[in-house]
């Protein structure tokens, strides 16, 4: 692993803020391999209900044509999209990518990298639907693995403050993995790790500058599993599409006294793993 990635400043930057903005981290041809993938699936999705394709042939800029259509119509459609587009072949070769490996043991030198089962996926945040956005979270009670693990992620579109970039409170993981409790105030339907939030959430967004990085699709953000981070709001008309790979390190000490066990999406219940940092009744 001799290639190196970063310079010592944002190595250090890193180790400050909890998150890092590479631009042009991926090449544009494996980026748009996924795009592709995305554009035959929704092509089959479409002919597969009956309806007609009537979309322009491929190209990066409109590899979603057709979703919005899609769901307006009927949107248990866009879970069938949603499911199917993580196991395209381009973006499971993104998933174990040897350059997140190598990534991740510059930033945490020492560790042995592993890929967090069931933490990578593409996520497709539709305007104004705010029951699946994610609310200011901490990963690692949504992931488990290990306490030490890292987020990976990237655009699929370009990321305007109207469709909406993710918010990180710079700095954050200074205070370590924090408590939290269920809470779903909006009788949204939110469960597992969506209806998680941080113990007195408001005390910490007070405490730590925001950053709402602009990106575009090949670059690449990366983000403590402990630094504090929400979904931004999509106003735009256009989905957010996004991809997002998630790995821990088996050296971690946290990680190895639970087994490196995942969470909800392992069908394990953070609060099993962890009664410290669960609280019955609490307040954002």
């Amino acid at each position: 692993m001799s290639k190196s990635f970063l310079t010592p400043s944002q190595i250090d930057q890193f180790r400050r803020d909890g998150v890092l903005v590479i631009k042009n981290f991926y090449r544009i041809e494996d980026v748009r391999a996924v795009q592709q993938g995305i554009y035959d699936i929704i092509g089959r999705t479409i002919r597969r209900h009956g309806l007609n394709d009537e979309r322009a042939e491929f190209c990066g800029a409109n590899f979603d044509a057709g979703f919005r259509d899609l769901i307006a119509l009927h949107r248990p459609w866009g879970g069938e999209i949603y499911d199917a587009v993580k196991q395209i072949p381009a973006f499971l070769r993104l998933v174990s990518h040897v350059d997140h490996e190598r990534l991740f043991c510059e930033l945490r030198p020492g560790a042995t990298p592993g890929v967090a089962a069931g933490g990578y996926g593409i996520r497709i945040d539709n305007p104004y639907e705010d029951r699946y956005r994610a609310l200011w979270h901490q990963e690692y009670p949504a992931q488990l693995r290990s306490l030490d693990g890292l987020v990976f992620w990237s655009p699929l579109v370009p990321i305007t403050p109207q469709i909406g970039p993710v918010s990180v409170c710079i700095g954050s993981q200074s205070e370590g993995p924090l408590p939290v409790f269920i809470h779903d105030p909006e009788g949204s339907g939110r469960i597992g790790a969506y209806s998680l939030r941080i113990l007195n959430e408001s005390r910490y967004l007070a405490r730590y500058p925001k950053i709402e990085p602009l990106t575009e699709p090949t670059d690449l953000i990366v983000l403590d599993f402990l630094v504090l981070h929400a979904s931004g709001h999509n106003t735009s008309d256009r989905s957010r599409w996004s991809m997002q790979f998630r790995y821990f390190n088996f050296a971690d000490p946290t990680g190895s006294a639970h087994g490196w066990r995942g969470s909800y999406a392992s069908g394990v219940d953070f609060r099993d793993i962890h009664p410290e940092l669960f609280v019955e009744e609490g307040e954002p």
